[in-house]
């Protein structure tokens, strides 16, 4: 074996249902120190690299810097992520890479969310940071941090992943043949059994029970209409207290922390992909080509075909981006290896950039439980826009880590950008909408996105405020509507 193969040797995941108002530091402390425990050794004196993904309830302009002191690490760097829910993957991605080139020996990838603390701690009166600051220089920041959206995306305020995902809903409903009511019914039989895995995780799970179709499709009191077709127990939940870590090593410093053997699982192959960056440019709005171009590049580097992956954790912030996840890797809907290793950020919990941590930790220890199987993990950032997959087994690859090649695949993707109009009057077909619903006040906004006969695409909101009303339990896709300008910058449609 490689001295400098990379092996992850240790994971620790960590929630807190409501039993204390903590801290994010808290709960990162308490996820590498169970990490360390899982590897059997001190496996922390080995990393040289702190790799801190960024969220949303500790703004700190050192957060790295600050845990690094807090467990008591000497590391080389310390950084910080830029926002995405690929992070993880993607951040395990580079760890590989730098370390089978000899450049770390060892990589600590860590991140939480402790939303639902911060909302209790305010409520409370509770000063939510106090003697959690300390002196230190800002922590460097890596990734890509340009804006999700567009101008004429941010002016017709579609920016929420809980309002744009819908919209892809849609539109894969129209593509399947199924109105929104069936589809809504139908997500509610594809996503039943991801609830029945996050009741296998009664310790980690933020809602560990198993709902019956039913139960995630219809409308009720207890499961309003969020953004059609999709019911609050078909969104992601954003507000957990949730952590997770993963030590990742060389071989040799493995060997050297004396890390046991059977905590050993090898990342295999890993790679990434953008999609057309603002959804608005996007050609197809049911399908993501990036992401069966980084899955098609990982399964090359590793040489293997999916059907040799005995375990899937398909990133699953909204049923659309499970469905579009599975169709670019060839994976049935229905597929007795399941779609999830969690149970999927609606009911596992999503801890904002961080859930793909959890989900490689899961399937390391999974894959433990199953020597010699492989396991597959993939994450998503903004609108499918940043794609990143992972592929992992205990047992060593044959031609030791390899990155999937997407440079070419990524020129092709970016080439089909489609050209955006700020300003546009006339016909134009509906692509993908969403009728969004007010908690008491039902449909109160139905953004869209259409093409106008010249080719440009527009994105639009209603001129008349009646007109979502009108379209609820509807699907426009492929009708035609008409845009004018509007005043703020806004374009507006007419039915």
């Amino acid at each position: 074996m490689d001295p400098r193969s990379p092996v992850v040797v240790g994971v620790g995941q960590v929630t807190n249902r409501r039993e204390r108002i903590t801290h994010p530091l808290e709960l990162m402390q308490e996820a590498c120190l169970r990490a360390q425990f899982d590897s059997g050794a001190q496996a922390l004196e080995h990393v040289d690299s702190l790799q801190f993904i960024t969220l949303i309830s500790w703004r700190s302009p050192a957060p790295g810097s600050i845990l690094a002191n807090a467990l008591g690490l000497e590391t080389k760097e310390t950084f910080v992520s830029t926002v995405g829910g690929s992070t993880p993957q993607a951040l395990m991605n580079s760890a590989c890479e730098r370390i089978a080139a000899g450049e770390i020996e060892g990589a600590l990838i860590v991140g939480c969310e402790a939303l639902d603390s911060m909302r209790r701690a305010q409520q409370e009166g509770i000063d939510y940071d106090r003697g959690r600051e300390d002196k230190h220089d800002p922590d460097e920041v890596r990734g890509d941090d340009r804006s999700p959206v567009n101008n004429e995306e941010l002016t017709a305020g579609v920016v929420a992943p809980a309002s744009v995902y819908p919209m892809f809903e849609q539109a894969l409903a129209r593509r399947d043949g199924r109105t929104p009511d069936e589809q809504r019914v139908w997500l509610g039989e594809l996503m039943s059994p991801f609830t029945k895995v996050a009741a296998s995780h009664p310790d980690l799970a933020w809602f560990p029970r198993e709902l019956s179709a039913t139960e995630i499709s219809d409308v009720t009191p207890d499961n309003r209409m969020i953004a059609e077709p999709y019911t609050k127990n078909l969104n992601s939940i954003l507000q957990v207290d949730m952590s997770a870590a993963v030590i990742v090593l060389s071989a040799s410093a493995a060997e050297a922390a004396g890390v046991p053997r059977d905590r050993w699982v090898f990342p295999w192959s890993g790679a990434k992909c953008d999609d057309v960056w603002f959804l608005a440019e996007r050609p197809l709005f049911d399908r993501c080509v990036a992401m069966e171009e980084a899955g098609r590049a990982a399964l090359d580097a590793a040489g293997i075909a999916i059907d040799d992956v005995g375990h899937i954790d398909l990133y699953s912030c909204f049923p659309s981006a499970v469905q579009m996840g599975a169709d670019a890797l060839g994976i049935a809907y229905d597929d007795p290896r399941g779609l999830t290793l969690t149970g999927g950020l609606p009911y596992f919990g999503g801890p904002g950039n961080n859930y793909v941590t959890h989900s490689i930790a899961t399937l390391v220890e999974r894959l433990r439980h199953h020597e010699g199987d492989i396991g597959l993990v993939t994450g998503i950032s903004w609108y499918v826009t940043k794609n990143a997959i992972g592929i992992y087994s205990t047992r060593p690859p044959i031609h030791g880590w390899r990155t999937g090649d997407t440079a070419a695949a990524q020129e092709r993707i970016d080439a089909t950008a489609i050209d955006v109009a700020s300003k546009a009057e006339g016909n134009a077909t509906v692509d993908a909408f969403t009728v969004e619903h007010a908690k008491d006040a039902g449909p109160v906004r139905a953004p869209l996105y259409a093409r106008l006969e010249d080719g440009r695409r527009v994105v639009a909101v209603p001129a008349d405020e009646a007109i979502p009303a009108k379209l609820s339990g509807q699907s426009i896709i492929g009708t035609k509507v008409r845009v004018r300008p509007a005043g703020g910058g806004k374009t507006v449609y007419e039915l």
